[in-house]
């Protein structure tokens, strides 16, 4: 049989400024492998985190610009190069025409673009959490707020780790496998 893996420890509190005030002890503390769960969003937990800058604009802008590039650079060659027309005398390239196209294929592929950094970056599609497992966590989409560390951080240590949860007031304290 199998043995099975420690995922890491999650801890439970009652009410969103509890964990608030968790996820500041566990940012201070220097971990860097953890998250922070609840039923609705809590104003300021990302600062709490110590969220900062994403980069996912620039990956977004990066996508936008190449899309709509690649959106110019098709018209202008069909235009001048594959299949061109002179109408009513004006320029083979004639770019104002172009415009809406490109502004369409530069908002497309950004989208898309977002999307599939979106899942890459997450590292989705996961079909299963080790949180998944705790019955304790069903409530998270309910009316408690959970903490959880993973054993990959570089300053877990279980026993160590759990005390320092229980420290924060944690109303239990589970460890969890995957």
């Amino acid at each position: 049989m199998a043995t099975r893996r420690l995922y890491g420890l999650l801890a439970e509190f009652d009410n969103p400024a509890e964990l608030y005030h968790a996820c500041e002890q566990v940012r201070d503390a220097g971990y860097r492998d953890w998250d922070s769960f609840s039923p609705f969003p809590v104003h300021g937990i990302e600062k709490a985190m110590g969220f900062s800058w994403s980069f996912i604009p620039w990956v977004a802008a990066a996508f936008g610009f190449t899309g709509a590039a690649g959106g110019f650079a098709l018209q202008a060659w069909v235009a001048t190069t594959a299949y061109p027309l002179v109408i009513s005398a004006k320029p083979l390239l004639s770019w104002q025409a172009f415009i809406p196209v490109t502004f369409e294929v530069g908002i497309l592929s950004t989208a898309i673009g977002t999307l599939l950094s979106m899942l890459i970056f997450n590292g989705l599609p996961r079909l299963h959490h080790p949180l998944f497992g705790s019955e304790r966590f069903e409530k998270a989409s309910d009316d408690k707020f959970f903490v959880a560390i993973e054993a990959k951080d570089g300053k877990f240590e279980l026993e160590g780790t759990r005390a320092f949860l229980e420290g924060l007031g944690a109303a239990h304290v589970e460890v969890v496998e995957d």
